[in-house]
């Protein structure tokens, strides 16, 4: 985190921190009203798992603990699901592709609040791009292009693999395919899992070969 905010407020970056108990639903419903140009969320993420099947839905990890009661209409309309980080975790709230789109639900609170401005989302958890079903919510909801591991990854892994691709995006001035090539040149794949970092856009944008000026522009 440090070594990242680093090289954010290098480039010219105001760096928000947001951890821990901050990062609850609601804060996720919040986020596009925020007017952020990045966004790097380092938190869990993977393939929803019920009853030993896998079920093709990703899903991005709260850190509020899940209760049956709450949001009630959120766990219906599945935009809201269970979720725990290893065996014998806490089940804790993970929001889904349709929490992201969500489009005026009936009786629901409130839908995930206006649109991103074009935003660069950054995923550093497990399997953010396995499935493009998460990517192309962000995108539907306004996001210039999203970058992701295609499986698994190790924390000490994406922990030196995340600031070598913010070095390549802003001190390097690379395109965001050049900075993901030089970032999987230099770390290579997750050793443990094999995972690689991969992008995902409009094709019609020509998002993928753009500098990070040119996208937050």
């Amino acid at each position: 985190t440090a070594n990242v905010t680093k090289e954010l407020e290098d480039y010219g970056f105001e760096v928000d921190v947001f951890q821990g108990n901050n990062v609850t639903v609601d804060f996720y419903r919040r986020l596009p009203t925020y007017g952020y140009k990045l966004i790097i969320f380092r938190a869990h993420s993977g393939i929803l798992e019920q009853d030993g099947e896998v079920v093709p839905r990703t899903v991005l990890f709260t850190n509020e603990e899940y209760s049956e009661s709450r949001y009630a209409l959120e766990q219906v309309y599945s935009q809201l699901t269970m979720g725990g980080a290893c065996q014998g975790c806490p089940m804790m709230f993970g929001i889904t592709p349709e929490f992201v789109r969500a489009q005026g639900v009936v009786g629901q609170a409130t839908d995930m609040e206006g649109r991103f401005d074009d935003t660069v989302i950054i995923m550093m958890g497990c399997s953010g791009i396995a499935l493009p079903d998460l990517a192309q919510a962000f995108i539907d909801k306004g996001a210039s292009i999203y970058l992701a591991w295609d499986r698994s990854v190790e924390l000490y892994y994406v922990d030196e693999a995340t600031p070598c691709l913010m070095r390549q995006l802003c001190s390097e001035e690379l395109t965001v395919r050049e900075a993901v090539h030089d970032t999987m040149d230099v770390i290579g794949p997750d050793p443990n899992h094999g995972a690689e970092l991969q992008f995902y856009y409009n094709p019609a944008s020509h998002n993928g070969d753009k500098t990070l000026q040119q996208l937050i522009e």
